[in-house]
């Protein structure tokens, strides 16, 4: 005999669209691993070739003689000059404002928009991912692709939709290719997100995978161990916000096995939503 929990799991996968029990061809998992593995080695390429075109640079009397009147890299100082101008944002359209006027990350000259975040900001709930896709960037809003389809649907099996439920990103603008964002990148983005979360103060964060788990949670703890478990992301003002780390939606599309770890969490959340209503 089915039990509530086994319904409910049931219901989830086909809330996800996992409503075959196989397929009708078997999965190559030999050509996922050789995909992967040609994106690594393209990513490589590409760092290696920017090491290369370093070594190249003209001397420094040359460069300043050709130099753009801003820098093409991005240095430390512009995340303290991100943490100011985010600082001094004091609702959402400012700092809003803000980020769409700010010049200090390369990743903004390659983009075509600045994603912000979906949903509705006075919701108890927000989600927080690492970096807008194409999808995203073109139409400026997050999670609007395969990865944000699947996680309408993960919203959609506890009862929440992007209505009940806020969504943003760590980086708000597509790295090249959709690359890793690099760490100074990240740096850079880090106070605008960390000031987003706080002018939101929802009463449960969420976040998806492990470049917004680490970041937020401030861990080197990756996210197969750090999922399922309640931790406390800490504002920069000092308000202390229970936050769930679970799996990216668009990791669950590549492992679908893993999506039954996924609904745990899911559970969990809704579990601590409906303390907090009580």
């Amino acid at each position: 005999m089915e039990s509530a929990g086994t319904r409910e799991l049931l219901s989830f996968y086909a809330d996800a669209g996992v409503d075959d029990p196989v397929w009708d061809d078997a999965a190559d998992r030999f050509e996922e691993t050789r995909i992967e593995a040609e994106k690594r080695n393209e990513r490589r390429a590409q760092a290696q070739a920017a090491r290369n075109n370093s070594s190249q640079r003209p001397a420094p009397a040359q460069r300043a003689a050709s130099a753009p009147a801003t820098a093409a890299v991005p240095d430390d100082a512009q995340a303290a000059r991100a943490r100011e101008i985010a600082r001094g944002a004091e609702t959402l359209d400012a700092l809003r404002e803000q980020l769409n006027a700010f010049d200090g990350c390369n990743l903004k000259t390659t983009a075509k928009n600045t994603v912000f975040a979906d949903g509705n900001p006075q919701a108890d709930i927000m989600f927080i991912g690492e970096a807008p896709g194409r999808d995203e960037d073109i139409q400026g809003l997050p999670f609007v692709g395969r990865s944000g389809q699947l996680l309408d649907r993960m919203l959609a099996a506890i009862g929440l939709d992007r209505t009940s439920a806020y969504i943003s990103n760590v980086i708000p603008w597509r790295p090249p290719g959709n690359r890793d964002p690099s760490p100074l990148e990240t740096e850079i983005c880090r106070p605008f997100i960390e000031r987003h979360i706080e002018l939101v103060a929802p009463k449960v964060l969420v976040t998806l995978g492990n470049p917004s788990t680490k970041l937020l949670l401030n861990t080197q703890t990756g996210i197969m161990r750090m999922r399922g478990n309640w931790a406390v992301h800490k504002t920069p003002s000092g308000l202390d916000i229970p936050t769930m780390p679970t799996l990216h939606p668009a990791y669950l599309l590549r492992n679908p096995a893993h999506k039954k770890l996924a609904w745990r969490d899911f559970l969990a959340i809704r579990a601590r939503l409906n303390e907090s209503a009580s």
